[in-house]
């Protein structure tokens, strides 16, 4: 099996409402779909995305620069295509754009690899289950109203969610608590309860907010503080109870390394598309299980699943609907667990009719 041709298709997906966190404005998403064809009718497929299509020319550019790597060569030699890629970016940078190219390029390849085998991905990386933990991040937004808030709480409740995530970084901190506490008020004790606070307060704002949020029983504070601020972070996890969790915005085993060094934080959470693709993701679900850490992937949620039905460090997938529509399949909840596809390569295909209606 050989690929004879890398294609890429800038789509741009509309969310249902615009919506807010403390440092989004978000009204869709911006996707680059890539494509790699083969001389025996398989195809590999996966996708990057920005925010609001913003520089999303970038992405596509960037990918399509690196066709000389896979052109003509057996995709099976994917860890041979990432080192090359790895190599030749080196002068450009090995964070950002560069590492967004690599992750579609190394993913669509073992996509092909999962399809040419006729098994799932999480099947050839040595299974360790076939569903996995997951909680809804669609929703709950810093922009709602509480009883939006609550209604939408109530609604995750009915579709099988189990755990779900409300978004904080008001500038009052009792304003923020008041909103987590009523949708712990609709969904009980029992259901798992996180906050996101992407990144918006400084550490002495982040410990005052979970110290107050703490009789709340939260499962975790996401990105507390700036993602760069490892220190501020390490603070932040010393002087509360409960746990940390963040890695989302850190680039390939080199990041999350240094996350575990400087003991930033409790949970990983490597997004596929920073970290460098899914021979990257498995090399720091790896790194952190040596250091007795768990992971839970951010976003990517139909692709991450390979990682999550294969490490068993992986607690948790985040559930995103944002890129449901560009897919044919399906990821049902069910008391709180996503199914893992036995679907070969990633479980998921393209629409043709949503790559029409979303094509830019």
């Amino acid at each position: 099996m050989k690929i004879t041709r890398l294609k890429t298709i800038p789509v741009d997906v509309p969310l249902d409402k615009p919506l807010k966190t403390a440092i989004h404005d978000i009204r869709s998403v911006g996707c680059v779909l890539l494509r790699l064809e083969t001389d025996v009718g398989l195809v590999g497929e996966s996708y990057i995305f920005t925010i609001n299509a913003v520089r999303l020319k970038a992405f596509d550019e960037m990918i399509k620069g690196f066709a000389h790597q896979v052109e003509g060569r057996d995709p099976h030699y994917v860890e041979a295509i990432w080192q090359a890629i790895w190599s030749e970016i080196n002068p450009t940078g090995h964070k950002g754009v560069t590492i967004s190219a690599l992750t579609a390029i190394d993913t669509a390849c073992w996509d092909l690899v999962g399809k040419a085998a006729e098994k799932p991905l999480h099947h050839l990386f040595g299974a360790v289950r076939d569903r996995i933990w997951t909680y809804a991040s669609g929703g709950l937004w810093l922009h709602q109203t509480i009883d939006e808030l609550q209604a939408e709480a109530q609604s995750f409740l009915d579709q099988g969610f189990r755990s779900m995530k409300v978004r904080v970084g008001k500038p009052d901190a009792r304003e923020d608590f008041d909103r987590v506490k009523a949708v712990r008020d609709v969904v009980g004790p029992e259901v798992q309860l996180m906050v996101d606070a992407n990144q918006s307060f400084a550490p002495k704002q982040a410990v005052r907010l979970g110290r107050m949020l703490e009789e709340l029983d939260l499962y975790w504070f996401e990105e507390p503080v700036p993602a760069y601020d490892l220190e501020g972070h390490a603070e932040v996890r010393t002087r509360l109870d409960m746990n940390i969790a963040s890695g989302e915005t850190e680039y390939t085993k080199h990041g999350m390394k240094a996350m575990i060094e400087t003991k930033a934080c409790d949970i990983l959470m490597p997004d596929l598309q920073r970290i460098g693709g899914l021979s990257e993701m498995r090399r720091v679900a790896a790194l952190a299980e040596a250091h007795n850490m768990p992971i839970s992937t951010h976003i990517f949620t139909e692709h991450s699943l390979s990682i999550a039905g294969s490490a068993s460090n992986c607690i948790s997938v985040e559930h995103m609907p944002w890129y449901a529509p560009l897919f044919n399949e399906e990821m049902p909840v069910k008391d709180g667990y996503l199914h893992i596809p036995d679907r070969p390569g990633c479980g998921f295909t393209f629409s043709e009719s949503a790559i029409q209606r979303y094509m830019l």
